[in-house]
């Protein structure tokens, strides 16, 4: 059983930098896509973030430049490091792994980033 454990959140000051970690358990980490998405009140969860199995990243426009994605496989995390936060980051974000045998999508509970102006 896949389960992803996310911590990092918090409430910044806009300009401010938070890091998101999550942690994988119940899998062999390395083999599979991961990505950060987020959900703010009233919108639908958007990708922010993708790294595949072989380090290729990929970003949203709305933090190309300030937010980078990494992955430690010896440490199953996946980080998600928020530079030059603005108001409108503020959402929950979510920990994804796609499977790479099923092409199952698994989510972590989420972590609430919260930026004041």
């Amino acid at each position: 059983q896949v389960q992803l454990r996310e911590s990092g959140g918090g409430l910044v000051q806009a300009g401010g930098s938070l890091r998101l970690s999550c942690v994988a358990f119940g899998t062999i980490f390395s083999i599979h896509a991961l990505g950060w998405y987020r959900q703010a009140p009233g919108k639908q969860r958007e990708l922010v973030a993708g790294i595949t199995n072989g380090g290729r990243t990929n970003y949203a426009d709305s933090v190309k430049g300030r937010f980078t994605i990494s992955r430690d496989n010896a440490k199953n995390t996946v980080y998600l490091q928020m530079n030059s936060l603005k108001p409108e980051d503020t959402a929950v974000y979510y920990c994804n792994l796609n499977s790479y045998m099923t092409h199952l999508d698994y989510w972590g509970q989420g972590t609430q980033v919260t930026v004041s102006s």
